[in-house]
C-alpha cells in the first residue's frame, strides 16, 4: 500500500487507465469479431471494413494495439473481404 500521496494518486489514475483501456480493448475485439462473422456471412460492403478500419485505428491511435499490429488486422480483414467476395 502507498504511503505518498504521490504514489496513492498514481494509482488511483493507473486504476482508471486501466479500465479504459479494458474496455477499449473489449471494444476492439468484439467489433473485429462481428466484423470478421459479417464478411465470412458473405457481406463485403464497404460500410462493415470501414466500420472495422475505424475502430482498428482509433485503437492504435490511443496505444491499446502497435502500429504494425492495426496494420496486421486491417490487412487480413480486407484480405477475407476480398476472399468472400469472389
Amino acid at each position: 500500500m502507498a504511503n505518498i500521496r504521490s504514489a496513492e494518486k498514481q494509482r488511483r489514475q493507473a486504476e482508471k487507465a486501466k479500465a479504459r483501456n479494458r474496455a477499449g480493448v473489449s471494444r476492439l475485439r468484439s467489433t473485429l469479431k462481428k466484423t470478421r462473422a459479417t464478411i465470412a456471412e458473405g457481406n463485403t460492403e464497404a460500410s462493415v471494413i470501414a466500420t472495422g478500419f475505424s475502430v482498428i485505428d482509433k485503437a492504435a491511435k490511443k496505444g491499446l494495439i502497435k502500429d504494425n499490429t492495426a496494420d496486421r488486422y486491417k490487412s487480413r480483414l480486407s484480405a477475407a473481404a476480398k476472399r468472400a467476395a469472389k
